[in-house]
């Protein structure tokens, strides 16, 4: 055992040694006392003598016992362990002043070593403890699969690839098992994190624990904690430190600083905004919606399979804003699909069902059903009833009781409510003043639309844009126009101002080019820009734009709802993406040191290879905040690559700014290979030492993948 290997007392322990064991004047036996493997209990004839978590040693003749007998034997050879608690002490002679001074040496070191929570042996011990309980026949060895078990129970996560790794180095016996200390090696190469050990040294004062005070050191220093800071330090020591001493002593050991590091506290993303922080009272149209394009579709646009699990998993993502494309069916029945390609078809009345299954199970908040209609006006009618009956209370149809008609309700008013987006006959006045004769006969015919589905459509009347000067004089609160993406970015370059005036009093949905057959998506950001609130995406196709929408969207509850910044819910401000600098303008610095990456996933299946990853970060926001910056790539290192690249931005509109952090592996001939990647807002980070926790392609995580990094936010002067 590697604390005995090294210590010549402890050594001599370990061999044992035959000693006098004293309880009166006249009781004075031989007996045969070692230090057992564990560096920790001194046993005797099968019998716990001590342990070294719970005593202490004394020199000499300091007990009643040892004084009785004095004259006896001489101070240098006696020596008394005393325990903690009711348990007698045990008085000790033994056979020369040197063997004696061997033991208090010895004990000493020991219990040093577990006052100082040699954080290390007892996580030694820990892991021995695991080790017996996961071998089951209790021949001493573990292969591989009773290995992955056992640190499935241990709650380690890992890579398969890089444990079998770590399995084949650890096993130095090149048994194909481990035995106990090689398993302890595994499990130290598994968890080995010097990048970590370096921050925690530099705030520990003897580089075995932080002290309370070295906590809120670090926590102040590094992690800019400003308020409570003694409470939040003693939450995490008791939230996070394994070493019940160290929670005794109000320290943390190394153990205790990693899980803290690798835990939802130390994450880049800052957890009191992971949960609903924000106002959710505001109008409608003051917040960005997270919106799916063609939600029926589950792959590209003219093949595709159309289903109703594109809206299950939409909705379960928090998808608060779905699409459908109703045709006229077979036997009467309105049917869902892509016009005039060969997508295939679904029941209109499957997709009500599955509305009213999943539509608030991810969020309270309301869920807006845009229907692209091309049903003949008896189809419509069925439309209407299923809406109606499948839906129940559910489905508004009607103005909310007492709110006054200028604006929009807002999400807190409308929680549990499924808003129906579609064409309407007439506004919304006539209904409520009770007139039911539609002064525009003329045009109801000329719309082919029903009157029991146009009911139907309350907060959300579908309208032809005309122009911003058109809209500002005519429009009202709950018309809502639809954009192409082209359209939108032509608007926005044109009169990105009047644009984000606009949408300060009503809704604008913007959509993919019919174009992209391949079901691609544009980028959100500029729209987001312009504080266009229903941003459709292909919900169906991950990639950097889907990244963007569930970074955004990872806030606030997941609840599918994101308050816009102030300046963008104010008739009176003038704020234009292409030129943002306005009156409150403060730019921020942001710098990222991106330090070490752990487990990497593989992501080139041929045998043997390794990936050489490398670190993008980017920023997504207003033109001007548009960057990204790359570290070196690390040869063959998917397990624990180090960089200490620090990469620089500046970030002029940090309310709106996104920042994106992509792993690849580097291929100098082709397209590097995404690896993983993760997307938070700006205002969502926490600074200083983070871990990040990575994602898959499609969004999901792919534990335990993360990079190390710290992070700095100040001011540009």
């Amino acid at each position: 055992v590697d604390c005995i290997q090294a210590d010549d007392d402890l050594k001599s322990m370990f061999v044992g040694t035959v000693m006098r064991k004293i309880k009166s004047r006249t009781w004075k036996k031989h007996r045969y006392f070692r230090l057992q493997e564990d560096c920790m209990t001194i046993w005797y004839k099968s019998k716990k003598a001590a342990n070294a978590h719970s005593t202490s040693v004394r020199e000499g003749h300091q007990s009643e016992v040892l004084l009785s007998i004095a004259d006896e034997f001489p101070p240098d050879r006696c020596f008394t362990l005393v325990f903690r608690g009711r348990r007698g002490n045990l008085d000790l002679v033994a056979e020369s002043a040197g063997e004696a001074q061997s033991w208090i040496k010895g004990i000493r070191k020991l219990i040093d070593n577990l006052e100082n929570m040699g954080q290390r042996e007892k996580l030694d011990q820990w892991i021995c403890d695991w080790f017996k309980k996961a071998d089951k026949n209790r021949d001493g060895q573990m292969n591989f699969k009773e290995v992955r078990d056992l640190l499935k129970m241990m709650n380690v996560d890992m890579n398969e690839h890089h444990a079998l790794r770590l399995f084949t180095m650890a096993d130095k016996s090149q048994s194909g098992t481990l035995e106990d200390d090689e398993f302890v090696l595994f499990y130290k190469m598994l968890t080995q994190r010097e990048d970590v050990l370096r921050v925690f040294q530099e705030y520990s004062g003897n580089g075995q624990k932080l002290t309370l005070q070295d906590l809120k050191d670090f926590l102040r220093e590094e992690q800019l904690h400003e308020d409570g800071i003694q409470q939040y330090a003693l939450k995490l020591i008791e939230r996070y430190e394994p070493s019940d001493t160290a929670r005794m002593l109000q320290a943390m050991t190394f153990d205790g600083f990693l899980m803290y590091l690798t835990s939802p506290e130390g994450s880049i993303f800052n957890p009191s905004m992971v949960e609903l922080y924000q106002d959710m009272t505001q109008p409608l149209c003051h917040y960005f919606i997270s919106s799916s394009h063609n939600t029926y579709l589950l792959e590209d646009q003219i093949r595709g399979h159309s289903s109703v699990e594109g809206y299950i998993r939409a909705l379960k993502r928090g998808c608060r804003c779905v699409e459908v494309d109703c045709w006229d069916g077979p036997n009467g029945e309105p049917i869902v699909y892509h016009g005039h390609t060969f997508t295939s078809k679904i029941f209109f009345k499957d997709v009500v069902t599955v509305l009213g299954n999943y539509a608030f199970k991810a969020s309270q908040y309301p869920v807006i059903l845009s229907i692209e209609n091309h049903c003949s006006v008896e189809q419509q009618k069925l439309m209407a009833q299923h809406l109606t009956q499948i839906l129940g209370d559910k489905l508004l149809k009607s103005p909310l009781d007492g709110k006054i008609l200028i604006s929009l309700p807002s999400p807190e008013d409308l929680k549990g409510k499924i808003l129906l987006k579609g064409k309407k006959i007439g506004g919304l006045e006539d209904g409520m003043n009770g007139v039911v004769d539609d002064p525009l006969m003329g045009e109801k015919s000329k719309q082919h639309l029903s009157k029991e589905l146009s009911d139907c459509v309350v907060y959300c009347k579908s309208v032809h844009f005309s122009g911003f000067k058109h809209s500002q004089i005519h429009s009202k609160f709950y018309e809502i126009s639809s954009f192409t993406e082209s359209k939108a970015r032509k608007h926005i370059r044109e009169a990105g101002a009047e644009f984000v005036l606009h949408n300060v009093r009503q809704l604008s949905r913007v959509y993919p080019s019919g174009l992209r057959t391949d079901s691609s998506n544009f980028n959100p950001q500029d729209m987001w820009n312009a504080g266009c609130q229903i941003v459709a995406l292909n919900f169906q196709t991950a990639g950097v734009e889907m990244d963007q929408n569930d970074g955004l969207f990872s806030q606030n509850g997941h609840c599918g709802y994101i308050l816009k910044p102030a300046f963008m819910r104010k008739i009176d401000e003038r704020f234009d993406p292409e030129n943002p600098q306005n009156d409150g303008y403060k730019p921020l610095s942001l710098s990222i040191q991106v330090i070490s990456g752990q487990q990497l996933p593989k992501v080139n299946m041929k045998e043997g290879s390794i990936i050489d990853p490398l670190v993008r970060v980017e920023i997504h926001g207003v033109p001007l905040d548009q960057a990204k910056q790359e570290t070196r790539y690390i040869d063959n290192n998917g397990f624990n690559p180090v960089w200490y690249d620090t990469l620089q931005f500046t970030i002029h509109v940090p309310e709106l700014a996104l920042v994106r952090f992509v792993v690849e592996d580097y291929d100098k001939t082709s397209k590097n290979d995404f690896v993983g990647q993760f997307t938070l807002p700006f205002t969502c980070i926490q600074p200083g030492y983070r871990h990040i926790h990575l994602l898959s392609k499609d969004g999901t995580s792919i534990t335990p993948s993360s990079l190390f990094v710290n992070v700095r936010i100040t001011n540009v002067n």
